[in-house]
């Protein structure tokens, strides 16, 4: 029996945790540490674990935890998901006003404008106020199924802040942020894994995922736009009314939109945002124009494909036109083999264009790319230059397909292709470029961290077989190293000097330095948290693996069979004897240095990359952001740094140099040597 202090408890708790995630995800505005946070998540879990019958689809312990799926059902929507028609001009924009006011003469008309986010189109039902399903747009009429991967998703909420009777439909977009984009595409990088064009497609292929474990560790974002349906709460009457109404509930809404009178009103603010798209972290291709009066835009209904009331500009493509001069195949860490376009230099968005990532042998195919072709290149989401199409009508018969070579192009070992991958792969042991790619990935600094092995010292060591592996690194010497090319004698002791400090770096950096497939650096950090050894990891079978937070299947075999591999337990073998680190120490527990404090960075910072510093804090309990408000803790200023800095001084946020910074993390009881 369960007393009612008991389910009083349980309640309380998903009220105040769906409180905070609001306050966190949707508002940016977190008003406890993440400390705290996940104590209150980790109360209710064990509550839930000891009374199953309490469990609920829309606690927010259910976020992630469902197992893969063989497929996604397909469900039909209440109401078909229309799309836009498209426009590319003011006068087309002005041609939408005169075909309304055709079809509602004599009547005034107000326009809400929005950001039209390059995203995917889902759609929401919510039963009283709860989270029941989720899908894609799919045909309009029906789509995919995607509840388990948008639980995981912590802006939407699963359950909304008003009391709702009946059931509502919402409809919205998922996005990946640029930021995270480029942070997903390095990781992949470093697992060996084909990259992703831009965040459009990244975040379409998260969704897709019948993993939601691994859909939650991708940063998909939302904004709710629309209010279509509903079995007991009455519409609004305008679409201004409609987004107050969302917002109210807990949806995210996106704040740049305006409420005009006038079309020229609404060509003005389209125009004003032509530019400006660039300062955001999330890609925009345009702006939708509706009417505002939901009363008319009933009258004004729909064709079998678009509304009437609603159009999209479209804002010039940033793209251009150039000469595919050849194409070369480049090996990677893992033996991966990459396809890059060389073009002719082509300037685009700021930035002369020579070489477009081709990501493999299918996307060619599919696009029917040849040597000497003209093609039309942009870049992927605002950042990764890629080729778009194929101009055929300037083709002159002399192009030349392209195939992937059956010998590696650095080793000459044998190129294989498994039947489940799109990415072929150098099998050699002993390819060079594996091998420089292995050495300077296990050197970098969020690895091993040897400053002053470079590419070119790399390539002298490999070269000359003076390096056969990382493990060869420890018996380097002063006269080998001093005899190499540009390297004399005080270079020298100052790599070797790098060198033996590498010895002491954390478990979870030799993890990460070890280049095993799929691990990167937030999952090698996991992994040296749950296993305190090289040794323990080892004997990790795959269930046991799988058990943890954030390690998929796929990991959890990758790991194993790189711990099964003869020669890999022999490379460990070689670098514990030289004295590398095997274990991890206890950490003291106590404080969070930095537990819920929010940080901006701005500009150029010396001796951090982004990424690098957004890993330092919130490791040390904080969160790094990009959006600056009076909420923010402290602004963290580089060379050159911008507008935010100057916002800052208007809000009166604490405004910190890159010195400064690094005394707070070392007044706050721990200097990372993680990154120092």
């Amino acid at each position: 029996m369960i007393s009612d202090e008991i389910r009083r408890k349980v309640e309380r708790l998903r009220e105040e945790i769906h409180h905070h995630d609001y306050k966190y995800y949707v508002e940016n505005n977190p008003e406890i540490s993440d400390y705290e946070y996940d104590r209150l998540v980790k109360e209710l879990k064990k509550l839930e674990e000891r009374y199953p019958s309490l469990q609920s689809p829309t606690s927010p312990t259910q976020r992630v935890g469902g197992m893969p799926v063989e497929r996604f059902p397909t469900v039909e929507h209440p109401i078909p998901m229309l799309s836009l028609e498209n426009t590319y001009s003011k006068e087309e924009i002005r041609e939408f006003e005169r075909r309304i006011h055709r079809e509602l003469p004599g009547e005034d008309f107000e326009y809400v404008v929005e950001l039209k986010i390059d995203g995917v189109s889902i759609s929401l039902i919510y039963e009283d106020g709860n989270f029941l399903r989720g899908s894609t747009r799919g045909d309009g009429r029906r789509g995919d199924e995607i509840t388990t991967n948008l639980k995981t998703i912590h802006t939407i909420p699963l359950k909304l802040r008003k009391k709702v009777r009946g059931r509502i439909e919402v409809r919205g977009e998922i996005y990946m942020t640029k930021s995270g984009f480029l942070s997903v595409n390095k990781e992949r990088k470093e697992k060996g894994e084909p990259l992703f064009a831009n965040p459009r497609n990244a975040a379409a292929g998260s969704l897709k995922l019948l993993d939601p474990r691994i859909t939650s560790q991708r940063p998909l974002d939302n904004f709710i736009y629309l209010f279509p349906y509903s079995t007991q709460v009455p519409i609004p009457s305008t679409h201004m009314e409609c987004l107050e109404k969302l917002k109210e509930w807990g949806f995210r809404i996106n704040p740049y939109l305006k409420l005009c009178k006038s079309i020229g009103e609404v060509i003005n603010f389209c125009n004003s945002w032509a530019e400006k798209r660039e300062k955001l972290d999330y890609d925009v291709d345009g702006m939708v124009i509706k009417a505002s009066s939901i009363d008319q835009q009933m009258r004004l209904g729909s064709t079998t494909k678009s509304p009437r009331w609603a159009i999209a500009y479209k804002f010039p493509a940033k793209q251009a036109t150039t000469t595919i001069r050849n194409i070369i195949v480049q090996v990677g860490r893992t033996g991966a083999l990459t396809p890059v376009a060389v073009l002719d230099p082509t300037p685009l968005a700021g930035t002369t264009i020579t070489r477009a990532t081709l990501h493999n042998e299918d996307e060619i195919r599919r696009k029917d790319i040849r040597i000497g072709d003209t093609v039309l290149i942009e870049k992927g989401g605002d950042i990764i230059p890629q080729v778009v199409k194929v101009v055929e009508s300037k083709r002159k018969g002399m192009e030349k397909k392209f195939s992937m070579p059956k010998s590696c192009p650095v080793c000459g070992a044998e190129v294989v292709r498994l039947e489940d991958e799109a990415v072929s792969r150098c099998i050699g042991s002993s390819c060079p470029a594996q091998l420089r790619e292995k050495i300077a990935h296990y050197a970098q600094r969020r690895a091993m961290n040897i400053e002053g092995l470079g590419d070119k010292l790399i390539e002298q060591l490999v070269d000359e077989g003076i390096v056969s592996d990382v493990a060869d690194l420890y018996r380097l010497d002063l006269d080998t190293l001093s005899g190499l090319e540009r390297m004399g004698e005080k270079s020298s002791r100052n790599l070797l000097s790098q060198i033996e400090q590498s010895k002491s770096q954390s478990l979870s950096r030799l993890i990460f330095g070890m280049g095993i497939r799929y691990v990167g650096i937030r999952g090698a950090r996991i992994l040296a948290q749950n296993f305190r050894s090289i040794e323990d990891l080892a004997k990790a079978g795959e269930e046991e693996l799988e058990a943890i937070l954030e390690i998929g299947p796929r990991t959890a075999q990758s790991i194993v069979l790189f711990f099964r591999e003869k020669r890999n337990k022999e490379l460990l073998d070689r670098l514990k004897k030289w004295g590398v680190r095997m274990k991890e120490e206890k950490e003291e527990k106590g404080e969070i240095p930095l537990a819920g404090k929010k940080f901006i960075f701005t500009g150029g910072l010396e001796h951090f990359s982004r990424q690098e510093v957004k890993d330092l804090v919130e490791r040390l309990g904080g969160r790094a952001i990009s959006s600056l408000s009076s909420s923010v803790d402290y602004v963290v200023a580089g060379k050159n740094p911008g507008s935010k800095y100057e916002k800052a001084k208007k809000l009166e946020v604490r405004i910190l140099s890159e010195k400064e910074f690094k005394k707070l993390i070392s007044k706050r009881g721990r200097e990372d040597k993680e990154v120092f």
